[in-house]
């Protein structure tokens, strides 16, 4: 189904968000839609709604699959701002997860169950939100890919990664908060704003009144921010993403001075959750 704008949606497509999981996905370009799209599709979302720029081809069977929103980059609403408009829009108790085009979603035993069993779990722990942290992919050879972007030798880094406490305007720590780092916003810092280098991303929460995420990915309430309860390690999930890449390539600042990605902790992706699990990059908390 298509729907003029976002307000077209917002206005006739409310039934699309009275149930979830809910998948909203935002095309910035045209790179790699198609399979950002069916990659969730297959993981088991109820809806799979594509914020699109209306000149992106998609395949006839993934375009009936999804709901298609046109959606100006340039001139509309901001990513966050659309969530937070799905939010009021949609029931208290609708689980949401958002992410770009050339970002897939990977969870603790993602190749045997499917996002709804991980949100049955997920709300039987009480928790409304599931922290992710945002991999970067990378093509592993630019003079192939000058785009950075290769889903068929795509390369990430293995090691790298760390995390500093959260703290509040007067110095303090925030409890079970922390700012994540690592990939290439850590080993590229130079070309990325510092607002930009933090790679956690609650990009999977339960909605309700009054909700509402920023645009540096944290929410209104402190505990949706939190990576664990009070009692015992949560799960968390892992979006990897080629967009770090894909600006770093497109940026006129950045593109000719990278000339490749690799260095000596990159690894080819196997686009498996269980290498993920086992670097750490993800854990199943008491999901087992």
């Amino acid at each position: 189904m298509n729907y003029a704008s976002v307000d077209d949606f917002l206005r006739k497509g409310k039934a699309h968000l009275a149930k979830g999981p809910v998948a909203l996905i935002f095309a910035e370009d045209a790179v790699a839609v198609e399979e950002t799209l069916a990659h969730h599709l297959a993981a088991g979302f109820r809806e799979v709604i594509a914020f699109i720029a209306a000149d992106v081809e998609i395949g006839p069977a993934t375009r009936s699959a999804s709901v298609c929103v046109a959606w100006d980059l340039v001139a509309g609403p901001a990513a966050h701002e659309i969530v937070n408009r799905c939010i009021k829009a949609a029931p208290s108790s609708v689980w949401f997860y958002y992410c770009f085009n050339a970002e897939f979603l990977f969870f603790p035993f993602s190749e045997t169950r499917n996002v709804a069993e991980m949100i049955t779990f997920t709300t039987e722990e009480r928790r409304d939100s599931i922290l992710t942290f945002v991999v970067d992919l990378y093509a592993d050879d630019l003079e192939r890919h000058p785009s950075g972007v290769s889903l068929e030798d795509a390369m990430f880094d293995r090691t790298g990664y760390y995390a500093l406490a959260r703290t509040d305007r007067w110095g303090n720590p925030i409890d079970r908060q922390m700012d994540f780092f690592g990939g290439l916003r850590w080993r590229l810092e130079e070309h990325v704003p510092k607002t930009r280098r933090r790679i956690d991303r609650v990009a999977l929460f339960k909605a309700r009144s009054g909700l509402k995420v920023s645009e540096d990915h944290t929410f209104n309430d402190p505990e949706y921010n939190t990576y664990a309860c009070p009692w015992h390690h949560s799960m968390t999930a892992a979006i990897c993403s080629f967009r770090t890449a894909k600006a770093l390539k497109r940026n006129p600042g950045s593109t000719f001075e990278i000339n490749s990605f690799r260095w000596h902790n990159s690894v080819k992706f196997d686009w498996k959750a269980r290498q993920l699990m086992d670097l750490g990059l993800m854990e199943p908390g008491q999901w087992f």
